[in-house]
């Protein structure tokens, strides 16, 4: 069992290569082992369309000379089910069957209801041993944005801010149409990989008419998030930065009162994760509801403002993750129960 952890473990470091590149597909990592503990071969899956971890560790294998008598020895490791489906390539659990695999070792079942054991039933089937639940909780968190879309038909949702020393995410007043920056440069830089790692971000009409921000994560490499806007009264015109071509925006004509409506939205285009990142009436109208996973609460050193727009509070069932410090600044990331 300590052995499958250990090769499971290494499954989940592999799938961590696709994070922000994958959507909609979830994050998995595979690996192929000979009875003399010898890795054949390893992959990840890297992008929609393209070949998926299974095939990407067979793949690996072949390329170092490796071919069916090795595979009928070895144990194939991966921490997701494998599919069972056709979908944009071919299933993965008739490949595993076709290559002559003895034994499939199976972090998790696919909550997806294409899959959902029909992968472990197929394998099983053809002779196949199969393992599954090795290091579970751990590969259900990976894939915590597939695991909400499918299971609770909603995305993932990230509420970020970042609040003065003296509790203000934003002055009273304003002389320019642009942000007013509270964190230090590597702050930000983290909070743009967290954007380059989720498939959306949202914010009200007031932040963008405030501040006219671009939200991509320009000082990240990675792909921009698709920008979702609440405008009830339709003030965003295509004058705006959200508005551009650098990445798609999504036009809600709705008020942040409705976070429940918002979510069903996000669910309706497809939206597995989102980041709220303002402003404070925006995300304080999802914490009041309930509608929250992860939130990121960065804290600057100075007090700016003196007086101003106040942060969001915390409310409900939540506890700290971590607290790190990024030069000056404080980062919290909370977690709701």
């Amino acid at each position: 069992m300590s052995t499958y952890k250990t090769y499971m473990q290494r499954c989940l470091q592999l799938a961590q290569n696709g994070l922000g590149t994958t959507y909609p597909n979830p994050l998995v990592g595979s690996m192929i082992v000979s009875e003399n503990d010898e890795i054949l071969g390893e992959g990840w899956h890297r992008k929609s369309g393209e070949p998926h971890a299974e095939v990407n560790a067979v793949l690996d294998a072949e390329k170092k000379g490796y071919g069916e008598d090795a595979f009928a020895k070895a144990t194939l490791y991966v921490n997701l089910e494998p599919c069972s489906h056709t979908g944009k390539t071919p299933p993965c659990a008739s490949m595993i069957v076709q290559k002559g695999f003895k034994k499939v070792v199976i972090g998790t079942l696919d909550p997806h209801d294409k899959v959902a054991g029909k992968g472990v039933a197929l394998l099983k089937e053809a002779g196949i041993e199969v393992v599954v639940g090795i290091l579970k909780t751990e590969c259900n968190a990976l894939n915590k944005r597939f695991f909400t879309f499918h299971k609770d038909q909603r995305p993932y949702i990230i509420l970020k801010w970042a609040k003065t020393a003296d509790g203000f995410i934003a002055p009273a007043t304003k002389n320019k149409q642009q942000p007013v920056w509270i964190t230090n440069k590597y702050s930000r830089q983290l909070s743009h990989q967290l954007r380059a790692s989720e498939n959306a971000i949202l914010v009200g009409a007031k932040t963008i008419l405030d501040d006219n921000p671009s939200l991509t994560c320009r000082d990240w490499s990675g792909n921009n998030p698709t920008r979702v806007v609440l405008d009830s009264r339709k003030s965003i015109t295509t004058d705006y930065r959200v508005m551009d071509d650098t990445a798609p925006t999504l036009h809600f004509k709705m008020s942040s009162h409705q976070p429940l409506e918002i979510v069903n939205q996000l669910y309706k285009n497809n939206i597995q994760s989102v980041i709220i990142e303002g402003g404070t009436r925006t995300i304080q109208s999802f914490i009041d509801a309930g509608l929250w996973d992860e939130a990121y609460q960065f804290t600057g050193t100075e007090v700016l403002f003196f007086k101003g727009l106040k942060a969001p509070i915390l409310s409900g069932n939540y506890h700290i993750v971590s607290r790190q410090i990024i030069e000056n600044d404080v980062l919290k990331i909370y977690r709701h129960t």
